[in-house]
């Protein structure tokens, strides 16, 4: 390593100053030494310092000359990188690919192939979980260590870190079996990890025990479990595994429901539930006791809804949970919703759209006045998008306020009013209070009666940048529907700006996937809705995995479809002329509708046919014409 690039980190690392490096580089080359004797006769580091700070840049520099001896890097981009890691506390390979110099890949085969080892590609691999957790979690969370193959006389262990000789030391005094060691990346063990220590051991054990002092408690009383006791060990305990496996799985929604002889834990994970089953049915009271007073609510109001919120901290992330009980036959059904309020997973562009519609979004939302509405059906991520388009907006020249039932997100800011009806705070009280405070940007969670839309579409058309959602089929059926609710034409035509229709469809689990060819059936089905096209058909098939929880599918992208107003749209709605609105809307360049767009993803593999044609259906049924059928008419 040249004395200059040791100086350099020396300085980046705040071991020695800027000025005494340029005096130790000056001290170098009038007594002809190495600038560490230099430095250290200056009297500015200790021979220790320097000696510990020598063997922790060693390992690394050492690989990053090599790579830029095969020509993978340039050197200036190695001293960048060594610098980013020391600051962040990243891996070099790690540094590379976030400054975009070499992608984690090529740069783990390079490693692979310079220490003589195997990589494993953990995203190619079915992983055991039972395998995985013969190793503790905490142990292999410590050392990023994962078993990858278990057997009496040898275990193939993957590691991000093989040179690490302690780790190896301690796995192999804990394992008591030889060991290989296998190159694998940070990135897929992290997800491993998250997979194969989910918490469905700990609920079952720790349910057994609360069961076992609800027996003890209840042989002497009639009643269920007291109240005070519903906050010992056993429950902190199971409400913590439930989170921890929720938020591991990135489930949405985490459903408790008391049955006659069970209880069943479900989490809605890409919009579907998968379930546990809890056979110590008599738990369910302290369980739900507790919830109760993490929320705030009364514990005894056993016969009446109730919803409330809180917040919690889960693997370094905060989430808010809004908790909303239901009375039924053989308890009190809870559904928890959780909100993760990370800022990036409020950021538009995660929503998925296409670039195209992205750009074209932000310029509607870019504008200083008018109505944009998003609208979708329950769960198909309005929130999310109209957070993401808040957050693009949300700037210290730019007051915004938001109306809503609940408020899920919380942003700085931004003020934020929930609707509570019961003491008279109602949608429409707030609003006529709300455009008093000299807001800028106003958000209506929800156009529901005339009189919010009302109120919504005056403060559009007084200066005002309006957003609000509706449930509705599609882009096109949302202006008939405020047509249909009572409002003058000529005012939704002077406020409305766009309207954008979501729903969010699973993809196809990207690790497990495998190509597939399309039936005769399917090909004519798909060229029927797509016409003749350019692109093959390239139908990707989930078949389970480690990754995917054995579903198939992995993660969700929002398919969308933007109708932006012009002149001649907005003279239909002048004159409330549906049926000239519709075949002017179904018939406008850029507009393509949901269903289309979700075949587009199909074919190329992104989503799975079946789903998609789900939306086809949800078109069919949809009594607006769709631009396929009018072009045929």
């Amino acid at each position: 390593m040249s004395s200059r690039l040791i100086g350099d980190l020396l300085v980046s690392n705040r071991v020695i100053t800027s000025d005494q490096l340029d005096k130790g580089l000056l001290y170098k080359d009038t007594a002809g030494v190495r600038l560490g004797e230099s430095l250290i006769s200056l009297g500015f580091l200790d021979k220790n310092q320097l000696q510990e700070f020598l063997f922790r840049q060693n390992k690394q520099s050492r690989i990053g000359e090599l790579l830029v001896a095969a020509g993978l890097i340039t050197s200036s981009q190695l001293v960048i990188a060594l610098e980013e890691q020391k600051e962040t506390g990243a891996k070099l390979g790690q540094s590379l690919d976030r400054l975009g110099f070499l992608a984690e890949g090529p740069f783990l085969t390079f490693l692979a192939k310079q220490l003589k080892l195997p990589f494993v590609d953990l995203t190619k691999q079915t992983i055991d979980p039972k395998t995985v957790q013969r190793l503790p979690e905490d142990m292999a969370r410590r050392l990023r260590a994962v078993i990858l193959k278990f057997s009496p006389n040898e275990i193939i262990m993957g590691m991000t870190d093989p040179t690490d000789l302690i780790a190896y030391d301690q796995l192999v005094k804990y394992l008591r079996t030889p060991i290989k060691i296998a190159l694998v990346s940070q990135r897929s063990i992290l997800r491993i990890f998250d997979l194969a220590y989910r918490q469905i051991d700990e609920i079952d054990l720790q349910a057994a025990r609360l069961e076992e002092e609800v027996v003890e408690y209840n042989a002497g009383n009639d009643s269920d479990l007291p109240d005070e006791a519903a906050v010992n060990a056993p429950v902190v305990r199971i409400i913590e595994s439930l989170f921890a496996d929720a938020v591991r799985l990135n489930a949405s929604d985490i459903h408790i429901e008391p049955d006659s002889n069970v209880i069943r834990i479900r989490l809605r994970v890409d919009g579907v539930l998968t379930e546990q089953i809890i056979k110590e049915k008599r738990i369910a009271p302290a369980l739900v006791s507790k919830l109760k007073l993490m929320a705030g609510i009364e514990i005894a109001k056993k016969r009446l809804p109730q919803d409330g919120r809180f917040q919690i901290t889960v693997q370094d992330r905060k989430i808010d949970v809004r908790l909303s009980t239901l009375p039924i036959q053989d308890g009190e059904s809870v559904v928890l919703r959780l909100l993760d309020q990370s800022g990036d997973n409020l950021k538009l562009e995660m929503v998925g759209m296409e670039p195209d519609i992205l750009k074209r979004f932000k310029y509607q939302i870019s504008r200083p006045q008018g109505l944009v509405l998003v609208t979708g059906p329950t769960g198909s991520g309005k929130t999310t998008t109209i957070y993401g388009a808040l957050n693009v907006l949300n700037q210290p020249e730019s007051k915004i306020i938001t109306v809503e039932e609940p408020v899920e997100y919380r942003l700085p800011r931004i003020n934020q009013v929930q609707v509570h009806n019961k003491i008279g705070l109602t949608y429409a009280e707030i609003l006529r209070t709300v455009l008093r405070q000299d807001p800028d940007i106003v958000l209506v969670g929800e156009m529901r009666d005339q009189e919010i839309s009302r109120i919504a579409i005056r403060a559009a058309l007084t200066g005002h940048l309006v957003f609000s959602s509706l449930h509705t089929i599609s882009a096109v059926s949302t202006t008939i529907r405020l047509i249909e609710m009572g409002l003058e034409g000529y005012a939704v035509a002077a406020a409305l700006r766009c309207v954008l229709a979501q729903r969010l469809v699973r993809r196809v689990c990207k690790y497990c996937a495998k190509p597939r060819r399309a039936t005769l059936d399917e090909e004519k089905l798909v060229r029927r809705y797509l016409g003749d096209f350019t692109t093959s058909i390239n139908l990707q098939e989930g078949f389970g995995c480690s990754h995917c929880n054995n579903s198939g599918f992995l993660g969700r992208i929002a398919v969308v479809e933007l109708l932006e107003m012009n002149s001649e749209l907005e003279d239909a709605l002048r004159k409330e002329d549906l049926v000239r609105f519709v075949e002017l809307a179904n018939r406008i360049e850029g507009f393509v509708p949901l269903h289309i767009v979700a075949l587009n993803h199909a074919i190329k593999g992104v989503i799975s046919l079946t789903d998609a044609m789900r939306l086809v259906t949800d078109a069919q049924e949809d009594p607006i014409k769709t631009k396929k059928q009018l072009l045929d008419d």
